[in-house]
């Protein structure tokens, strides 16, 4: 770093985080009064009294912080600090309710975590005879995970960019990290809500009941995961697989194309690239996973035709949802699926991965490199996508958060490996964390060592933040030094 950069540089106002913080508590224990109205339904006494307990706790934290003097501004870092703080809070929160279910300490926070962050993994033996309140619970948390990391995915972008410009719809917005994400918060509540009534209604429509459609809903718009029966989609015929395959690549579309659309106003670039791609990804998916569960281990055409689509889309859209074990595949088609799970859907979705449309700026770059060497010395040009010259800085976000990405599957797959876990079976499953994907090849249980348990927990936050926000909170620089004035 620049001497001159150094001098500019501001630590997070603690006040601000606090305030802030407070008022994401007071939204949280909302949000926690819908899973305690429903143990109340459910007559689940006990799980109430949990529930009741952590929604005080959150109202008087919201009401203690939230009346801090209110900055007329905030900084980057702390919208960053912020959400990275809210998602490691929140689960927390939730473990004492859903240790209910029988569950210890480390078992609760797993799930939570994996909740909240959109992934699905479980430790579970079995959801046969849990709390319908648990199983509401988990799905629930997916739900208000997925829609607030998308609502608070102005204040991660860095600017200026083709991400934040993807999730802005005016230069203003982009520059007001506290109006510009309420006003896309607005946008974004308006869809996602109508995704999700569209989604439970249609998979009544399809047979699902009324409980298991709202769960299997929640979680597919979300693009979490997680169901409540061990088979997953298996306990369903093809109409329902195939209507919530449909929920899962609606919620991996950038939510704000939607009411682009809605409101007939000018596209972002990203728009139609990204959503082109997404179902050209699924496609493309779908064929190498067939073909290698046809060739690579003599599957019938039925089953391969049946499940490779449902498995590919819920890869590509990291949804997680499984029509048969993931455990039964072979090798090749256990690696077509880390790919897929690691690129992800859409910026500006629910979907995790490092995205396609970082994917889309790398093989632009890539493309340039190429061009490159077919060209006079002296001619002029300069990486595209879709027509539109890429800034310098765009390329090297996308870049380097791939390589972030990389970098945490590798060492996290490391630490499996040196435990004595197949390396296959050991990238898989961290893929599928670092991807918030929650796919299994069976090596997420209870039985796994609580260290192991760390690691998955620390790539499902790494992945849903896309680990940039972490490194803001970890860096000295975050809180010690010149802090600006609150006004």
């Amino acid at each position: 770093m620049t001497r001159q950069a150094a001098e500019l540089r501001y630590a997070v106002r603690l006040r601000v985080v606090f305030k802030y913080f407070g008022q994401l508590c007071l939204v949280l224990a909302a949000l926690t009064v819908v899973t305690l109205l429903v143990s109340v339904f459910f007559g689940e006494r006990d799980i109430s009294l949990r529930y009741a307990m952590v929604v005080a706790v959150l109202i008087a934290l919201g009401a203690a912080f939230s009346r801090l003097p209110a900055p007329s501004s905030v900084q980057p870092n702390e919208g960053m600090v912020l959400v990275a703080l809210m998602f490691l809070f929140t689960p927390l929160m939730m473990v004492y309710p859903m240790m209910a279910a029988g569950m210890g300490f480390v078992d609760a926070l797993f799930e939570a975590i994996s909740g909240v962050t959109t992934t699905g993994l479980s430790t579970m033996a079995t959801l046969t005879g849990a709390p319908a309140t648990f199983l509401f619970s988990r799905a629930w948390m997916q739900w208000y995970g997925g829609l607030g990391i998308v609502i608070l995915s102005l204040g991660l972008a860095m600017q200026p960019g083709l991400v934040a410009k993807g999730l802005a719809v005016t230069e203003a917005e982009a520059h007001d990290l506290v109006g510009g994400t309420r006003a896309h918060a607005r946008r974004v509540m308006k869809v996602y809500v109508a995704l999700t009534v569209i989604g439970i209604l249609g998979a009544l429509l399809v047979g699902v009941s009324l409980f298991d459609a709202v769960l299997y809903t929640f979680s597919a718009v979300s693009t979490g995961g997680f169901a409540p029966y061990d088979s997953s989609l298996g306990v369903f015929g093809w109409p329902a697989q195939l209507w919530v395959s449909l929920l899962c690549l609606s919620g991996a579309v950038s939510l704000g194309f939607y009411h682009r659309i809605y409101r007939q106003r000018h596209l972002m670039l990203g728009d139609f690239s990204q959503a082109r791609a997404l179902l050209v990804a699924g496609l493309v998916i779908s064929l190498f996973l067939g073909a290698s569960m046809r060739f690579g281990s003599d599957m019938p055409w039925a089953t391969v035709l049946h499940h490779a689509p449902v498995l590919a889309v819920s890869a590509q859209t990291t949804a997680g949802f499984a029509s048969t074990p993931c455990s039964q595949l072979n090798a090749g088609s256990k690696l077509i699926l880390i790919f897929s799970m690691l690129v992800g859907g859409g910026v500006g979705s629910t979907a995790g991965g490092f995205k396609l449309l970082r994917l889309l700026i790398a093989l632009s770059v890539f493309r340039f490199i190429l061009l490159r060497t077919c060209l006079p010395q002296h001619a002029v040009v300069e990486p595209r996508l879709e027509g539109r010259i890429l800034e310098g800085k765009e390329i090297q976000e996308a870049l380097l958060l791939i390589l972030l990405f990389v970098a945490v599957v590798a060492l996290s797959w490391l630490v499996f490996v040196a435990m004595g876990f197949d390396p296959l079976d050991s990238l898989f499953e961290v893929a599928s964390a670092t991807g918030t994907v929650g796919l299994s090849v069976g090596i997420t249980n209870s039985a796994l060592p609580a260290l192991l348990k760390g690691v998955l927990c620390v790539d499902m936050l790494m992945g849903r933040l896309e680990i940039i926000a972490w490194l803001v909170l970890l860096y000295p620089g975050t809180w010690f030094g010149r802090r600006m004035e609150v006004k």
